[in-house]
C-alpha cells in the first residue's frame, strides 16, 4: 500500500528593526517587537489555529489512522511563548493524539551547515532541547535541514549526529528520470536514508490552488485524490511538504483552502491510502543511492543556494556573519549569544536577494523596499554586534593558553640559538684579537732590524755623495 508522508513546515525570524548608521554603537537592540508581534498574532489567526482545528478534527475522526509531521524552528517555538502562547497550546494537543511527529531541524532555521559543523550542531541540539520542553516527546530520527537544503558532507554530518535519514528535496536534475516517489540512500553514507519531497503535488498545492491561469484550475480534494490513484503503484510513498501558510495566508479562507484540506485528508483515508511518519518510512528498503555533491533546496526552479547566496551582498554579509563565530564562541555574554542566533536565520539573507524582484515573484514576505536597503540594514546591525563583542571580557580558552605556551617556547628556543651564536662571534672576534697581538709581537724585532739597516744604507749612500762632490771641487786631487 502506498504510504503518504504530509509534512508542514514553519519557521518565523525575528524581523529586524530599522537600523541605521548613527544607531551604531549606541543602540543594541536590534528587533521590531511590534511587527514580530503583529505578524505572528495574526498568521496565527489566519493560518495556524484554524489549521491544527482542521487536524485535530480531522485525526480524532479518523482514530489513527491520519498522521502527519511537523517542522518548526526554535525561532517561531520562541515567538509562539512571547505572542502567542495559544498556538503553543493548540501544537500541545495535536501532539498528545500520538499521530503528530516532530522532525528535528536547526534552531534558527540558519545556514550554517554550510560553514561551521560546530554552531550547526549546537543549533540541533538546541532544537531537540525546545521540542522536548514544549511537547514532551523525542525528536524523530528523521532530520530536515534548513530550506531542506542537503549535500553529501551536510548528510555525513547529520548521519554522524545519530540521525537514520533526511527530507530533502526531490530536484529534477538530481533524480533525472528517477522518480521521487522511493524510499533512496546516500551514496557516501548509506547507512543514511533520503525521503525526497514530491515538488509538483506538493507545489500544486502551495502556489497553484488559487491560480486561475494555471490549466488543472480549480484544484479539489477529488482531483488530487485521484492523481495519487494514478501513480505508479510500485511507488512506495509520497512525500508532501509545504509551508504551513500555504493554509490561510498564501491560499485564503475565502478561496477555500480548509475545505479543501479538510476533505483531502478524508478522501485519502477513504480510498484506503496509508499516512505514515517520516520515521516510520525509514523501515522501508531503498531502492538506489543518490550521490549530491553541491548542496540543494526547496527554494525557487533552480533549488539550490542563489536564493541565500545569490549576490556578493549577500555573500559578504554571510562571510562577515560567521567570521564572528570564534569571538562568540567565547564571550560569556547571554544576551550576544541569542543575538547570533536570531542573526543566523536565512530569511536575513534572502531578504537581500535580487532574484525576488527580477522574476516578480515574490513568495516570501520582505519588510524591506529594495534588497540594498535590506543589505545596510543588517550590516549596521552586524556592525554593532561587532563592537559589543569587542567590548565584552572574554575569558582564554584552553586553546589560546596552548597557542601562547607554543609561542613562548618557540621563543625561547629562538632566543638560546641567538645567544650560542653570540657566544661563538664572541668566541671568534677574540680569537681574532690574540692572533693579531702575536703578530704583532713576532714581526717587532724584525721591523727594528729592517729600520737599522735603512738607516746605515742611507748613512753609507750620503756619505759617498759628499766625498763625490769634494772631488770635484778640488779637481779630483
Amino acid at each position: 500500500m502506498k504510504k503518504i508522508c504530509l509534512c508542514f513546515q514553519i519557521h518565523q525570524p525575528f524581523r529586524l528593526k530599522r537600523y541605521r548608521f548613527f544607531n551604531i554603537n549606541s543602540d543594541h537592540y536590534y528587533y521590531d517587537d511590534y511587527a514580530n508581534e503583529s505578524y505572528i498574532r495574526r498568521i496565527s489567526d489566519i493560518s495556524y489555529l484554524p489549521a491544527n482545528r482542521v487536524l485535530l478534527d480531522a485525526i480524532n475522526e479518523h482514530k489513527g489512522k491520519l498522521k502527519v509531521a511537523f517542522v518548526i524552528s526554535g525561532t517561531t517555538l520562541d515567538q509562539f511563548e512571547l505572542y502567542a502562547p495559544d498556538v503553543l497550546k493548540s501544537f500541545k494537543a495535536l501532539a498528545d493524539t500520538g499521530c503528530v511527529e516532530f522532525i528535528s531541524g536547526t534552531d534558527a532555521q540558519s545556514l550554517a551547515s554550510l560553514i561551521n559543523r560546530e554552531e550547526f550542531e549546537a543549533q540541533v541540539v538546541a532544537h531537540k532541547g525546545k521540542i522536548m520542553r514544549h511537547f514532551g516527546k523525542p525528536v524523530s530520527k528523521v532530520f530536515c535541514n534548513s530550506n531542506m537544503i542537503y549535500s553529501n558532507t551536510i548528510g555525513a554530518m547529520v548521519e554522524e549526529m545519530g540521525f537514520q535519514g533526511i527530507l530533502t528535496e526531490g530536484a529534477k536534475h538530481i533524480l533525472g528520470w528517477k522518480s521521487p516517489n522511493y524510499l533512496y540512500c546516500s551514496a557516501t553514507n548509506p547507512k543514511l536514508k533520503l525521503l525526497l519531497r514530491n515538488y509538483k503535488l506538493s507545489d500544486d498545492i502551495r502556489f497553484n490552488f488559487s491560480n486561475q491561469s494555471w490549466d488543472e484550475y480549480p484544484l479539489t480534494a477529488d482531483k488530487f485524490v485521484h492523481w495519487l490513484g494514478l501513480l505508479d503503484p510500485k511507488e512506495e510513498v509520497v512525500n508532501i511538504s509545504l509551508d504551513y501558510t500555504t493554509f490561510g495566508e498564501k491560499q485564503t479562507v475565502a478561496g477555500g483552502i480548509f475545505e479543501f484540506l479538510y476533505h483531502l485528508l478524508k478522501l485519502a483515508v477513504k480510498k484506503k491510502f496509508a499516512f505514515a511518519t517520516a520515521e516510520e518510512l525509514l523501515a522501508l528498503q531503498p531502492i538506489a543511492p543518490i550521490s549530491i555533491h553541491y548542496p540543494i533546496s526547496w527554494t525557487d526552479e533552480e533549488r539550490d543556494l542563489t536564493a541565500w547566496q545569490g549576490n556578493e551582498m549577500q555573500v559578504e554579509a554571510f562571510n562577515k556573519l560567521y567570521n564572528l563565530a570564534e569571538r562568540v564562541k567565547q564571550t560569556p555574554n547571554a544576551k550576544l549569544k541569542t543575538d547570533w542566533k536570531y542573526l543566523q536565520a536565512g530569511d536575513h539573507f534572502r531578504f537581500m536577494g535580487t532574484k525576488l524582484y527580477s522574476t516578480g515573484r515574490r513568495t516570501i514576505y520582505n519588510p524591506y523596499e529594495s534588497p540594498y536597503d535590506a543589505f545596510i540594514n543588517y550590516m549596521n546591525v552586524l556592525s554593532d554586534f561587532s563592537l559589543q563583542l569587542q567590548k565584552v571580557d572574554t575569558p582564554i580558552g584552553k586553546v589560546d593558553v596552548d597557542v601562547l605556551k607554543k609561542e613562548l617556547t618557540e621563543k625561547d628556543k629562538q632566543l638560546k640559538q641567538t645567544r650560542l651564536q653570540l657566544d661563538k662571534l664572541r668566541t671568534t672576534i677574540a680569537k681574532a684579537m690574540k692572533d693579531d697581538k702575536v703578530f704583532d709581537q713576532e714581526e717587532e724585532p724584525a721591523k727594528k732590524t729592517a729600520t737599522k739597516k735603512k738607516t746605515a744604507t742611507a748613512k753609507r749612500t750620503a756619505e759617498e755623495n759628499k766625498s763625490t762632490t769634494a772631488k770635484k771641487k778640488t779637481g779630483g786631487k
